[in-house]
């Protein structure tokens, strides 16, 4: 199921609305971002929890929050 931008914002806080469309297009789930998020401000955790690494749409929505936080 696509997510709506709400969620997005949940997740993410007040962000401009290019990349919320950047999300959106990547066609993830709600559960993906959530992921994606938790990778990025805690991968460290993750992966001494076992878990697998991200698959190839959870690491592209990485790859757009992670350059949404260079800005």
């Amino acid at each position: 199921m696509s997510m709506t931008r709400e969620e997005i914002v949940s997740v993410l806080g007040p962000t401009d609305e290019t990349l919320v469309a950047d999300i959106l297009s990547t066609g993830a789930s709600f559960e993906e971002l959530r992921e994606a998020w938790a990778w990025l401000n805690g991968d460290e955790a993750l992966m001494g929890e076992g878990r697998p690494l991200p698959g190839t749409r959870v690491a592209e929505l990485i790859d757009l929050l992670d350059a949404d936080e260079d800005d």
